[in-house]
């Protein structure tokens, strides 16, 4: 069983750095959701990075809209966007405010509340399924967009979302690939970072295009 070494809240100048050396250092990292009845407590084992209006696949990178707003706000705090019509996803603010950056949270383990995620994740068939997954983990933290822009940093510490020290795996085992899902020009950027042969890690699908439905009578010798 996985025991925290560090239990200290990061502070902000954690965040306050390049996006692709914060999101190296997320793995290993503990995020903590504190909830009524006690904190769901996820260790960091797959990320994706982000870097904004510099990055194809990213979605501040035609600018800021009211959606993706909070990417442009000071680093430390919480960017929550609604995807496909049903699902949340949690991405970590970096860098200094207006670069937009930020650090998706792809996947993790459920060390400390995993009673409190099982009914929200009741289709994940073991614990290490809770949290495998941007969606998943979203979703057994009961984030929605309620906690886009929460200060992790927060001096009193009575904010909804916090990051603690945890412990960083051996840099041998940390990988590095391209992003899931992301296609066109950002596609084979290696901006996702996870621990190998961590049971908890999502795994890789790349960007599939959507197809068009042809016309009823498309390809018929009389159209």
């Amino acid at each position: 069983m996985f025991v925290a070494r560090d239990r200290t809240a990061l502070p902000r100048t954690f965040f306050d750095r390049p996006v692709l050396e914060v999101a190296e250092d997320l793995l290993g990292r503990v995020l903590v959701r504190h909830t009524p009845h006690g904190p769901i407590e996820v260790r960091l084992t797959e990320v994706e990075a982000y870097e904004g209006e510099r990055d194809p696949g990213s979605h501040a990178y035609r600018g800021q809209t009211e959606r993706n707003a909070s990417m442009f706000g000071p680093p430390g705090h919480a960017y929550v966007y609604f995807t496909y019509g049903m699902w949340h996803c949690l991405n970590l603010v970096c860098e200094t405010p207006g670069t937009a950056a930020g650090v998706l949270l792809r996947a993790g383990e459920v060390v400390t509340g995993a009673e409190l995620a099982r009914p929200r994740r009741h289709t994940a068939r073991r614990d290490s399924e809770l949290a495998k997954g941007p969606a998943r983990l979203a979703t057994a933290l009961d984030v929605d967009r309620r906690l886009n822009g929460t200060d992790l940093c927060a001096p009193d510490g009575a904010a909804a979302l916090s990051l603690t020290g945890g412990e960083p795996p051996v840099s041998s085992s940390i990988r590095t690939g391209p992003r899931t899902g992301v296609g066109g020009d950002g596609a084979h950027h290696p901006y996702r970072f996870w621990i190998e042969g961590d049971p908890t890690v999502s795994p890789y699908r790349p960007h599939q295009p959507r197809r068009r439905q042809k016309p009823l009578d498309a390809g018929r010798p009389d159209a």
